[in-house]
């Protein structure tokens, strides 16, 4: 069975656009039937869920396209670059965690003095 790319996004909430960019950066690929049309495999379903996950993570597409295949790679094949890069990664959005935690806190403060 293949999935047409109307039915990839229908499936995964991603635009045909995107998943052609997606396509264009090596994230995901298709077949192409003799007309040209592209067809997924029914996997591709979980391929883009993955890379969607991976961009709200906050990394970009090179960044996601060297991952994914360590991702599916033996654990000898992921590199301590790649882990440091991954824990940078984690360390900035852990910084953006607590920049919104005090944002709110803040306006959390202002509602209550409005509040009395």
């Amino acid at each position: 069975m293949v999935v047409r790319i109307g039915e990839l996004a229908a499936s995964t909430g991603v635009s045909p656009r995107s998943l052609r960019y997606y396509e264009q950066q090596g994230l995901i690929t298709s077949a192409r039937t003799p007309a040209g049309h592209r067809r997924y495999d029914p996997a591709m379903v979980d391929a883009v869920i993955r890379v969607q996950e991976l961009f709200a993570a906050g990394l970009c597409s090179s960044k996601i396209a060297s991952l994914l295949p360590c991702l599916q790679a033996p654990q000898r094949a992921r590199t301590p670059a790649l882990l440091a890069d991954l824990l940078e990664q984690r360390a900035r959005l852990d910084a953006a965690e607590r920049e919104i935690r005090r944002a709110r806190q803040v306006l959390d403060e202002v509602i209550d003095a409005l509040d009395d």
